[in-house]
């Protein structure tokens, strides 16, 4: 599958890395962005696969229905309710807490549609497991996913924010009117 997934991802799709995940942590979150087209799921997943990576991610419930859910388990997705008020960041804590390894791919828009600001989830799973954040972008400008070095977060939520959204300056998505 790796090797499928490299000539897909490079020889057809075009795309490249710059960077790489950390090897040596076993635990992190990921933070890909921009997130503005469905195209982002399949480059995300032909990198994954690529990269030899076990990640996971978490998607809206009515994804992992149908006739096509058992490709979202099968690719590491866990579906999600959005519509009922739980509170995912401590599930997901637990998680990251009980795993030997763990590493979880977050969009911190969490949606492909405009925001005016990030959501905060994945901030706070991080800080709550204890784990850094990787960051990584879906440049559809250079055909790229760049990987940053493992960022612990500090105490300072803006000074946080600030260096997250710096890393995704003059990045592209599929749609760029949407980041």
């Amino acid at each position: 599958m790796k090797g499928f997934s490299w000539f897909m991802y490079t020889k057809v799709f075009g795309w490249k890395f710059v960077g790489k995940l950390p090897e040596n942590l076993k635990k992190y979150v990921i933070i890909a962005a921009p997130h503005t087209s469905w195209k982002d799921f399949f480059i995300g997943v032909f990198a994954k696969y690529a990269l030899g990576a076990k990640i996971n991610y978490i998607g809206k419930d009515s994804l992992f229905k149908g006739p096509f859910g058992f490709i979202f388990r099968m690719t590491g997705g866990a579906p999600v309710d959005r519509s009922k008020n739980n509170n995912l960041v401590d599930a997901i804590v637990d998680i990251f807490n009980n795993k030997e390894e763990f590493r979880l791919a977050l969009s911190p828009e969490g949606t492909r549609k405009k925001v005016e600001r990030w959501k905060t989830g994945f901030y706070y799973i991080a800080k709550g497991a204890k784990v850094p954040i990787v960051m990584g972008t879906l440049d559809f400008g250079k055909k790229q996913i760049k990987f940053s070095e493992p960022y612990y977060p500090t105490d300072d939520k803006e000074k946080d924010f600030a260096y997250f959204h710096s890393f995704y300056e003059g990045v592209q998505g599929k749609h760029p009117e949407l980041f």
